[in-house]
């Protein structure tokens, strides 16, 4: 046991070292800190953190009882003396690599921290610097966007122009075709005038025939 909390201590404090120092190494070993943190990660982290806590409560609790044992009986026991340095030197190393793993936490949190901030800088720089660019064309792209705007106004003018041109005509078209009703309407009229003459001239002459034809057969009697 003493000798896996050394183990571990090690090797946290190497950890610590690639974090604190820009080398290859950590950003790679940050990138396995990120993806430690994503899924279960957490959750074993926590199962392993409250494995610990346990056990160092426990040597604290055996602590205890030796040191009582030892006040009351009066007399240092050789067993209890060296059990009493096992738990000791078990929960201080227990308790070292809680703290170690507390600060490889933060110490993790910080350089990401660092880095999006970093970025979030540039990324204002780089926006400072267009718009310090922008400042500096504006001008030339003022007078562009007055001359297109006089361009287009004279467009618009001519456009106005088109269209009460247009307005014109279709006004006199409307005119013409209501002259062309109205016209319309008198030959009809007429026709129908000329249709009522025809068709009494047609019983005028019927009616002559029948006179002529009826005479015609007197005589002949």
């Amino acid at each position: 046991m003493i000798q896996l909390l050394y183990s571990v201590i090690s090797g946290q404090m190497l950890l610590i070292l690639a974090l604190l120092f820009k080398t290859p190494f950590r950003k790679l070993l940050i990138i396995t800190l990120d993806r430690v943190k994503r899924g279960r990660g957490p959750i074993v982290v926590s199962t392993v953190g409250a494995t610990l806590l346990i056990v160092l409560a426990s040597s604290l609790y055996s602590m205890v009882k030796i040191q009582r044992r030892i006040l009351e009986g009066g007399l240092v026991n050789p067993t209890d003396e060296v059990l009493m340095s096992k738990h000791m030197l078990e929960a201080s190393l227990m308790g070292f690599v809680l703290f170690l793993s507390l600060m490889i936490d933060r110490l993790h949190h910080y350089i990401r921290e660092l880095r999006l901030l970093r970025k979030t800088m540039e990324a204002v720089k780089k926006q400072n610097r267009g718009f310090e660019d922008g400042k500096n064309s504006s001008a030339e792209e003022h007078k562009a966007l007055t001359a297109e705007v006089a361009t287009l106004k004279s467009k618009i003018k001519n456009l106005e122009s088109e269209c009460e041109a247009e307005g014109i005509k279709a006004k006199n078209l409307e005119a013409e075709v209501e002259a062309l009703k109205k016209q319309s309407e008198g030959f009809l009229m007429e026709y129908d005038r000329l249709l009522a003459d025809n068709q009494s001239l047609r019983s005028q002459l019927e009616a002559i025939d029948q006179s002529s034809s009826h005479l015609d057969n007197k005589k002949s009697m």
